[in-house]
């Protein structure tokens, strides 16, 4: 079930501006906190504006008295405007003189603005605020210790990478060496049969004679 905020009002009626030119200032206000709001509305260029502003710093003061009768607690910084209307007053009829003897009516209009300032409470379930765990003193001085090692054995690995590539390079004639020895050794590998069958020649001749 949903908590229902106290709401603290304020009106002023019979105010001699449109509600069209009121609801200017006022949709700027709107949603606001209150501190934010007092000075939008002083800083506003419009004729109701500082009317606004003094109907603002009332529903502040009644906040303040009505929590100090009932003894309430209320938090003033935590305020905002949570409504802000200006609703149609009663007009005034005239009449405006036109030519060839005529009348033109023309009306004047009044408005009853209320605000109504409230405490905003936070959603339920989400954090306004988070505090962070303080660290341990024996977690950062490892922390202080590991890096410098990390940075001495990433240093290293870069000194070693150029080593390790100019002994592959130094390695690679030495197998290209062995690839050509290997032709050689085919070619003692034919001559063999060769010398064998020379030998049986010799055999067959001594042994004829």
């Amino acid at each position: 079930m949903a908590v229902e905020t106290r709401e603290y009002r304020a009106e002023a009626k019979f105010q001699r501006v449109s509600p069209q030119k009121a609801r200017l200032v006022l949709d700027l206000i709107k949603g606001r906190g209150v501190e934010e709001a007092l000075t939008t509305a002083a800083f506003t260029k419009k004729r109701i504006a500082p009317v606004i502003h003094k109907l603002l710093t009332s529903a502040v003061d009644n906040a303040k008295y009505v929590a100090g009768e009932q003894g309430t607690d209320l938090d003033v910084d935590n305020l905002y405007v949570k409504l802000a209307l200006a609703n149609d007053g009663p007009r005034m009829k005239r009449i405006r003189p036109a030519p060839m003897g005529r009348a033109f009516r023309y009306q004047r209009r009044l408005t009853h603005i209320i605000l109504a300032v409230a405490e905003r409470e936070a959603a339920h379930g989400m954090v306004t605020k988070v505090e962070e765990p303080l660290a341990s003193p024996k977690a950062s001085k490892t922390t202080k210790v590991e890096e410098p090692k990390a940075a001495a054995k990433a240093a290293r690995t870069k000194t070693e990478a150029p080593k390790a590539a100019t002994k592959a390079k130094a390695e690679a004639p030495k197998a290209t060496k062995a690839k050509a020895e290997a032709p050689k050794a085919t070619k003692g590998k034919a001559e063999a049969p060769k010398a064998a069958a020379k030998e049986t020649k010799s055999t067959k001749k001594k042994a004829g004679k």
